[in-house]
């Protein structure tokens, strides 16, 4: 019988990971539960790298991650389809059009929620940036395009790095929306890297990483 506390989307344990001038992890471990949680810290306090870590990005030293009981040192395949990482400040997908890379996040994630990608076309205004490609886009114009994917994708796990970042006012005030929505969901989870709490978003849990 179940005991009504939540059961954690991801676990990672004993995460232990040091770049070569200094360590930034030692034996931490998270516990991510449904809902919304907030990574935050100051500048240099390893926000991106704890997202690049339990994307899979960059292996840790030591330590075990699991989405749902899936486990990334051992089921690497399986875990990548449990979870949405883009780093925002990529150019792997720069020779895409906005309308392409969706389609390839649609094919990958079989719980792709088109409604709402149509609502945030809409709402970041990007119908008008579709056929173009994406290194011909502004900065926020592009983060728009992985955010919304990142918000209708459907995984697991979804890991926003600095989602607000270069964004304009009605921009933000949509993802905001999004997360709103998405911080009562059940069984599934968005991790976001900011210095600040995303406002009018309950928070199923923080990760301090320090100033």
């Amino acid at each position: 019988m179940s005991d009504g506390r939540a059961v954690p989307v991801l676990q990672a344990d004993r995460l232990c990971f040091a770049w070569p001038e200094r360590a930034l992890f030692t034996n931490r471990s998270v516990a991510v539960l449904p809902g919304v949680t907030l990574v935050c810290g100051g500048d240099g306090r390893g926000k991106t790298t704890l997202m690049r870590l339990l994307a899979g990005e960059v292996p840790p030293d030591a330590g075990e991650v699991q989405i749902r009981g899936i486990s990334l040192q051992r089921q690497r395949d399986a875990y990548a389809r449990q979870l949405f990482w883009t780093d925002p400040r990529t150019d792997a997908w720069d020779d895409l059009t906005p309308q392409a890379y969706l389609q390839a996040q649609r094919l990958r994630y079989p719980n792709f929620d088109d409604a709402l990608l149509g609502r945030l076309l809409d709402g970041l205004a990007l119908d008008a940036q579709m056929h173009k490609q994406l290194f011909m886009l502004s900065t926020g114009s592009k983060r728009k395009v992985f955010l919304a994917a990142a918000l209708t994708c459907g995984a697991a796990l979804t890991l926003l790095d600095m989602p607000f970042a270069a964004l304009d006012k009605a921009s933000i005030g949509c993802v905001l929306e999004v997360l709103q929505d998405a911080s009562g969901h059940p069984d599934r989870a968005w991790l976001v890297a900011d210095y600040a709490p995303p406002p009018g978003v309950p928070l199923a849990g923080l990760i301090d990483l320090g100033d």
